[in-house]
């Protein structure tokens, strides 16, 4: 039976990947690597076209099907060197006259650092662009529909100024846009090497391999691949260009941690604004049976925590001993754990209830809570703009200071911020002649805290467009 695990923990496996990262699978793009040099060698002449030949498609078949598993075994039984392993594997496959030909003129991590690329670019095209799509469009859509409903917003944890629901939707979206274009970006600019054991191309030079084609040979091999090759390597690839996509996918990562967090303040028992969907037969506690936790939106911020944890590993291996050596090869194998964790939340948002709608279109917003919640201070929260308009008209005086250590002290249930300060006016002339200089407009818009928004809708707006830009173009 095979081992398709994926790398981290095994309750979080998204199948989708399985066919890129599963344990067995991971040998085919190593086979797939040297089959692109068997293929170059012919054409460059160097293997002769009646050998060539006998490479099959039956046998190529089998060749991509040797499993991690049994390259592993025959590592710990004979070779104690993984790639030496996978040629004596290959070579028990192939005719007697093209098993010489195996590994010609490579070197093991021209093998591996290259396939891994491959392996990261094929899952950031078939698995990951393909679901962020679909999440950036329900993202949008949530953004759009709730681009009126008001909301008080929040910083340091205290009610602060009224935005709207749809608004902090878009402030979501417009972090996802940023790093699925830098994640898009960085991606396209992974590479390979088919450089040798310190980088200076020594085999294909010295044994005349190199311009027996029209192009060097180690782009030819790449273009087999479709990877472009870095400009310059030791024995292994530079770390910059996987080091930069892998942070761009926990730049992803952190991003739905912050709807998560978000999220699941909103759903505070005190808070209620957001609902997380809660199926039939689901349980929200092992004992308190009134339980409704925000599962999806802690399980997305736990994951980005994980990947923190997971990218040192990427830093670590920034740096070797000269031209190369073994201290980062145990741990480069688990990056794909970042995308293996980025494509769990990708799942959790796009998870389909029993009605087969996802669970990002599935929150809803319960704008009672909303007006309550935005109510709540009265209008304290409007002593922003109060201080600011007694300052633009007319009083010389720290306006700043007379709403936050004389008039806040004297709101009480009975009586208003605005009542406060026109009661100080009512004493202080030059308070008085401020107050009345600010136009009747703004007089109206401190008697309606959900009209003081700014550019929220606007913000929406710019923001959705960007998604319809993204979506149209991906």
């Amino acid at each position: 039976m095979a081992n398709l695990a994926l790398p981290g923990n095994p309750r979080y496996q998204p199948k989708d990947l399985v066919e890129i990262f599963g344990y067995d699978n991971l040998t085919r793009t190593l086979v797939e690597m040297e089959l692109a040099t068997f293929d170059t060698l012919a054409e460059a002449g160097v293997i002769k076209a009646k050998e060539r030949r006998l490479l099959t498609q039956e046998i190529e078949q089998k060749l991509l099907a040797i499993t991690t598993t049994e390259m592993d075994k025959m590592e710990r039984e004979v070779t104690k060197h993984d790639i030496r392993a996978l040629v004596r594997l290959m070579q028990e496959i192939l005719p007697e006259p093209l098993r010489r030909w195996v590994h010609v003129p490579l070197t093991s991590f021209d093998v591996i650092d290259t396939a891994r690329a491959v392996q990261f670019t094929r899952a950031h095209k078939y698995v990951l662009r393909p679901k962020l799509a679909y999440v950036i469009s329900a993202l949008r859509d949530q953004a759009f529909d709730n681009a009126h409903q008001v909301q008080i917003g929040r910083t340091h944890g205290q009610h602060a100024l009224p935005v709207t629901v749809g608004f902090w939707f878009a402030t979501i979206l417009s972090r996802v846009l940023f790093n699925a274009t830098e994640m898009n970006r960085y991606a396209g600019g992974l590479v390979g090497k088919i450089s040798g054991a310190v980088g200076a191309y020594n085999a294909q030079i010295g044994l005349g391999i190199e311009g027996k084609l029209s192009i060097p040979f180690e782009t030819r091999v790449l273009q087999h691949l479709n990877i472009e090759p870095a400009p310059i390597s030791t024995q292994i690839l530079p770390p910059e260009p996987l080091a930069y996509y892998l942070f761009s996918s926990l730049g992803l990562s952190a991003a739905f941690g912050q709807l998560g967090r978000d999220g699941r303040n909103l759903m505070r028992s005190e808070i209620a604004e957001l609902t997380e969907p809660f199926d039939k037969d689901q349980v929200g506690s092992s004992t308190m049976a009134h339980k409704r936790n925000p599962l999806n939106f802690e399980n997305l911020e736990g994951t980005y925590f994980k990947s923190v944890a997971e990218f040192l590993e990427v830093l670590m291996t920034m740096i070797s001993e000269h031209q190369r050596d073994l201290v980062g090869s145990c741990i480069s194998r688990d990056f794909p754990t970042l995308i293996v964790n980025l494509t769990s939340q990708l799942d959790t948002l796009l998870r389909q209830g029993k009605e087969g709608v996802p669970f990002l279109k599935r929150l809803r917003v319960n704008e009672e809570t909303c007006r309550r919640n935005l109510s709540m201070l009265g209008d304290i929260v409007l002593a922003e703009p109060l201080y600011l308009a007694l300052q633009m008209y007319g009083y010389e005086g720290d306006a700043h200071e007379v709403i936050n250590h004389k008039a806040m002290p004297l709101v009480t249930d009975n009586r208003t911020l605005v009542q406060a300060v026109e009661m100080l006016a009512a004493n202080d002339p030059e308070l008085q002649g401020a107050w009345r200089n600010i136009p009747r407009e703004l007089h109206k818009l401190f008697q309606r805290p959900e009209n003081y928004v700014g550019h929220a809708q606007k913000k929406v707006e710019e923001t959705c467009e960007r998604a319809n830009a993204y979506l149209n173009d991906n």
